[in-house]
């Protein structure tokens, strides 16, 4: 197979907001989006439409660049693409000449038939990280993984690939970071130095373009803003999707749905959200109640909201095929479903049997989609579950020759999931007029956070899936994705009691807590598992409802820009190699302030790792020194959990549901330390939009210890506070006795 090299420049001229240099290979274009961010489009198809499905910003107008003898260079206030014009090859340094990312100088950015690749030099100690959900340690160097959203039922700890693709990587060496999104829906490749005895790296893709968006700020925390405000930011969730959530493949009956919503509510433990998996529906016929079982949605969803629960249907894209079922007969009709070549429909069977696909990327299809959730909207669903949307067919891949428009399978698969969330986050807004959907889906690309959370797939019932969990939602993260969920208490299998116990303490700091298990296996409620256990689940699950007014504010952070709820330690101590070791590599900051090291079901006592800084157990005010590895008791009363000195973390009192008032406190938690810190409070009504319209309550908590102040800054928007009180809360602190005041609009100052 012949290899076609990217060759000479012939040519390099303006066009259209871009750099446009033409070789007789290919040609290729550079657009700056901003001073951090630089896009490089090498294609061999300049009449191609450009289109993306995450992107939703737009380049600059202008920039600079200058022709030297065998160059081009662009410079901005932060970055230097210096772009070798014999062979045309790309580099990127920061402003002042460090080299961040360059082309290998042999082969940069070649063909094989239609496959691209881009080869790029690999730095004796650079790092790679991120990718989304993928297998292997933190630090991908020495890994290689292909994106192709695939039904990874059985998956092990070592599977590649999953469910999802997020071409988006992060690169560390020298002091320096970068990030790359290679925007390629087609099956694509990355290998971080795994093959190539240490001489390069290299991404590619089985078709499309060579077409990146390099990423040249300093610092994670820096690349994860840029890297969102390119793709899109979160919405807020609803408020009640961030308390404790009940699942089950399936609660058969809606009798059986709404007596264990009763016993959570007999028996004191808090939760919001009972879900109804595929045997709710009419022979598994999508936007259908079965009418023995589920005989009057209505009833049974007025009798949840009266319990204070919300229901999620699960929603799946196969439309049986059957002349007397609406969807299958509009689809047909209006041409909407994925065809062969011929125009013939494909077929693929899944669970209702034999199914046509709808053609997601077609906003005429998303909009037939999305208004057909009123069978559900109309009854009281407000949240939505996608699932087997790789999209998925019994026997795995569809052909490769299905078309969904004009495009092809390959070109489509990794993106269907996401367009699938997006006709469903778009309905459903629309139809449940100014309330906020909750959509959860299996399969993603990147942006998809816009339209929806996501959750790991069908883990097992095992103490290395349950740290394997962990490390997909830390690196899921490092994606822009922040309302990310793993099956608590895994999927497959049957749980110990210490596992389930174990795993259920972690899930107060899983942004999206929801316990779930597959047909056929052991009960997964908290009352299962006998008295003494049961009041360990709920102490944690309590827990979680604690810490909601910290999680809330969290997820506002998330929306302002891009940083995860919960995030690898290598987000804010990138240089401190132990937190990649794969000891502790588990261990993340959930928010600004707090500590979470996951431990085995069988382990009561481990090694944790704390960085640069004081830390406090969170539940003993126990003081540790920070920079070193720490050996505490970690019984399954008791997750390791700190807290580092300086913190600021809002909580209120135990509460059954997020829809109860509660007592009307908000207590302002502060540990002692010798660093000032700040901490945005944020509220609304955890239900509208109207927060996008100035309707929010948000204000600045700050910590001086030098002037022994801690200080509140004016009141920001219309919202008035669901809290008419606050209580400082001392931790640390010697001599200090707890305050209570009144939570008015105004600046405040308390001295201790």
């Amino acid at each position: 197979m012949q290899i076609d090299i990217l060759g000479n420049a012939d040519t390099v001229t303006e066009r259209d907001s871009s750099l446009l240099i033409q070789t007789a290979e290919a040609e290729a274009r550079v657009w700056v989006y901003s001073p951090t961010i630089i896009r490089v489009c090498v294609t061999r198809n300049g009449k191609a439409p450009d289109e993306s499905f995450a992107v939703i910003e737009k380049p600059l107008d202008n920039f600079t660049w200058q022709k030297l003898y065998d160059t081009v260079e662009i410079d901005t206030s932060a970055l230097k693409l210096v772009i070798g014009l014999h062979p045309l090859r790309f580099s990127f340094f920061t402003a002042d000449g460090k080299p961040l990312s360059e082309d290998d100088e042999r082969f940069g950015i070649n063909w094989q038939a239609d496959r691209v690749v881009n080869y790029r030099k690999l730095y004796p100690d650079e790092k790679f990280l991120g990718l989304g959900e993928k297998a292997g340690d933190l630090n991908r160097r020495g890994c290689n993984y292909v994106n192709w959203n695939t039904d990874a039922s059985l998956h092990t700890i070592t599977t590649d690939p999953l469910y999802k693709t997020f071409p988006f990587f992060i690169g560390l060496h020298g002091g320096l970071s970068y990030g790359l999104f290679f925007d390629n829906t087609h099956r694509s490749f990355f290998d971080f130095g795994a093959t190539t005895d240490e001489q390069m790296s290299w991404f590619g893709a089985d078709g499309g373009d060579m077409n990146y968006y390099f990423f040249g700020a300093q610092g994670l925390r820096n690349i994860i803003e840029d890297y969102t405000w390119l793709t899109g930011r979160m919405e807020m969730p609803p408020l009640w999707s961030l308390g404790y959530q009940q699942c089950r493949w399936s609660y058969m009956s809606a009798q059986e749905v709404l007596d264990v919503a009763r016993r959570f509510r007999e028996r004191n433990i808090p939760a919001d959200v009972m879900y109804c998996d595929i045997d709710y529906m009419d022979g598994y016929k999508i936007f259908t109640w079965n009418k023995e079982t589920f005989p009057d949605p209505k009833g049974m969803i007025d009798e949840l909201k009266a319990m204070n629960f919300k229901l999620v249907t699960i929603v799946d894209p196969g439309i049986k095929i059957d002349a007397d079922y609406k969807q299958y007969k509009e689809g047909v009709d209006r041409g909407y479903f994925a065809t062969y070549p011929n125009g013939e429909l494909y077929v693929g069977s899944v669970w209702p049997g034999r199914c046509h696909f709808p053609d997601f990327l077609n906003e005429e299809v998303r909009e037939w989609w999305g208004a057909a959730f009123t069978t559900l909207a109309d009854p009281g669903v407000e949240g939505f579950w996608n699932d087997m949307n790789e999209p998925a067919a019994w026997g795995q891949n569809m052909p490769w020759m299905v078309k969904f428009g004009d495009k092809f399978m390959p070109e489509v698969r990794n993106v269907y999931g996401m367009q699938m969330s997006r006709g469903t986050y778009d309905g459903t807004k629309r139809i449940l007029k100014g309330k906020r959907p909750f959509i959860l889906t299996r399969a993603a690309y990147c942006g998809t956070q816009r339209y929806s959370a996501i959750w790991t797939g069908d883990n097992a019932a095992t103490d290395e899936h349950m740290l394997f969990g962990q490390r997909l939602v830390n690196s899921l993260g490092l994606a822009g994705m922040s309302m990310i969920g793993v099956d608590i208490g895994g999927f497959m299998g049957n749980p110990t009691p210490e596992l389930m116990v174990r795993w259920n303490s972690l899930g107060p700091y899983v942004p999206m807590f929801r316990n779930h298990a597959a047909l056929g296996m052991s009960m997964r409620e908290p009352w299962q598992w006998g008295d003494e256990y049961e009041a360990v689940i709920k102490k944690d699950i309590e827990q979680r409802y604690k810490l909601l007014p910290y999680i809330y504010s969290g997820f506002y952070q998330s929306t302002q820009t891009g940083l995860p709820l919960a995030r690898t330690l290598a987000i804010d101590y990138t240089t401190d190699e132990s937190v990649y070791d794969p000891f502790y590599q588990n261990q993340f900051l959930f928010g600004d302030s707090i500590l979470v090291a996951p431990v085995a079901s069988t382990f009561d006592s481990c090694d944790v790792y704390l960085p640069a800084g004081d830390w406090y157990r969170l539940s003993s005010d126990e003081k540790f020194n920070g920079n070193q590895s720490v050996t505490v008791p970690s019984p399954l009363t008791d997750l390791p959990v700190f807290v580092k000195a300086g913190g600021i973390v809002p909580m209120q009192s135990v509460i059954q549901s997020t829809n109860e008032p509660g007592d009307g406190i908000l207590q302002i938690h502060i540990w002692n330390g010798d660093e000032p810190n700040a901490f945005v409070y944020y509220e609304d009504d955890g239900s509208t939009y109207a927060y996008q319209e100035g309707v929010y309550h948000k204000r600045t908590i700050s910590f001086d210890p030098q002037k022994k102040e801690v200080s509140f800054s004016r009141v920001e928007g219309s919202h008035t506070s669901k809290y008419s009180k606050m209580r400082l809360v001392w931790h640390g602190f010697e001599g200090v006795d707890e305050v209570e005041m009144d939570n008015n609009n105004e600046t405040l100052t308390i001295n201790y």
